[in-house]
């Protein structure tokens, strides 16, 4: 194992970088969108320092992984009121507004006391307020924070293929009597497409094989210039338990210290998305366990491997390792908090496009307490991986 310190450092350089970077996209366009953004926090946890600033603090919290973008009454709605029904002074309600809401409000009929609360909701909605802004705006603020984590991905693309090139689809090797034989694929040809995904480079043929349940397989492939087509079903290994197609390659690569950088990064994030994705399938469809799920102490582990195996090359092979880890991480984050759940950007803005389609705005504080309720399940979660994640240290 390496010094703490140097993966410590390491684990803290990336994590910073991949958080930091999505939280200012948030950040970024909900500026633009006329939202105020209370404060700019790092991490997880009590607060260990603060920075206040003219509109928005900058807090870095104890626990060295996460970040928010704390919108200004992103949830508070209701929360200020008064035993009266009325706002307090942050709602800045005039005068003339509360003398209507009282008057309304003693109408005995349950309509005008269902308009009364909607135009209440909407009175105390102040200037810069998340819920004052519109829907679209909105949207795009909640949306920012993974989109600039693919950002962020395609940057380091670019370090990484510049100095690394690209491998690319072609099978340099096919096993006697597995699939790939059997349907007439050979050394040399260059693998197009698989089920119709089509394949830049060969870690694409990889996650495919890895992560494939059985099914049959479509695959183009090119040899001389003519695209042929073979139809395959991976074969099961009960050694390693999992499937094969029974071909090897990875070994062609090709530079790309040249405008081809641009394509091929694109490439390498489209490659890190597709292997996302599929793990996530792989996972939902049961055929991954919970051992199969890192977090902050399993990844650790992984930067510290990497230094390990990688330090005797130099440290600028360790660095690019580094990238390597923060593009996965970023790609990651990105596509996790896009999923459909409470407490996550996905789920924030399935209630963002339920307003934008029906033009009604989802209670703020019923919409709170779904998130609230799905951030202590989050919570139990990464509970549970961290114990995982411990545990499998000394297992």
């Amino acid at each position: 194992m390496n010094s703490p310190v140097l993966t410590i450092i390491s684990f803290l350089i990336i994590f910073t970088v991949v958080v930091v970077s999505h939280e200012f996209g948030h950040f970024l366009i909900a500026r633009i969108n006329g939202i105020r953004v209370l404060e700019f926090s790092i991490g997880m946890g009590p607060v260990i320092f603060r920075k206040k600033g003219k509109n928005t603090d900058l807090t870095i919290r104890l626990l060295p992984f996460g970040g928010a973008c704390m919108y200004d009454g992103m949830y508070d709605i209701g929360e200020d009121d008064d035993e009266d029904g009325n706002a307090d002074a942050e709602g800045d309600s005039s005068g003339t507004e509360e003398s209507v809401t009282e008057e309304k409000a003693s109408d005995s009929s349950d309509e005008a006391q269902d308009e009364v609360k909607g135009e209440k909701s909407e009175s105390i909605y102040r200037d810069g307020e998340f819920n004052a802004a519109p829907v679209w705006g909105r949207i795009a603020a909640i949306f920012a924070g993974p989109l600039f984590n693919i950002i962020l991905a395609y940057i380091l693309g670019l370090f990484i293929v510049w100095f690394c090139g690209a491998d690319l689809p072609i099978v340099a090797d096919v096993s006697e009597g597995m699939p790939a034989m059997e349907a007439g694929i050979e050394a040399g040809d260059e693998i197009i497409s698989i089920n119709g995904h089509r394949t830049y480079l060969w870690r694409e043929i990889m996650v495919r094989s890895f992560m494939s349940t059985g099914g049959k397989m479509n695959i183009v492939y090119e040899r001389n210039g003519e695209q042929r087509t073979a139809e395959l079903t991976p074969k099961w290994s009960d050694e390693d338990k999992r499937y094969y197609i029974g071909f090897s390659g990875g070994g062609d690569y090709i530079a790309c210290n040249n405008l081809r950088v641009f394509q091929y990064s694109w490439y390498e994030v489209r490659y890190w998305l597709d292997a996302t994705i599929q793990g996530l399938k792989y996972m939902v469809t049961g055929h991954a366990s919970v051992d199969d799920l890192s977090g902050p102490v399993g990844i650790a582990n992984v930067i510290d491997d990497t230094i390990e195996d990688t330090k005797q090359d130099g440290a600028f092979v360790v660095i690019l390792n580094m990238v390597n880890i923060a593009l996965l991480l970023s790609v990651n984050l990105g596509v996790m908090n896009l999923l459909p759940l409470p407490a996550l950007d996905g789920g924030r803005l399935l209630f963002l496009f339920f307003e934008a389609i029906s033009g009604k705005k989802v209670p703020p504080e019923k919409e709170g307490l779904i998130h609230l309720i799905g951030f202590i399940l989050l919570i139990i979660l990464m509970v549970v991986v961290l114990y995982n994640d411990i545990t499998k240290f000394f297992r």
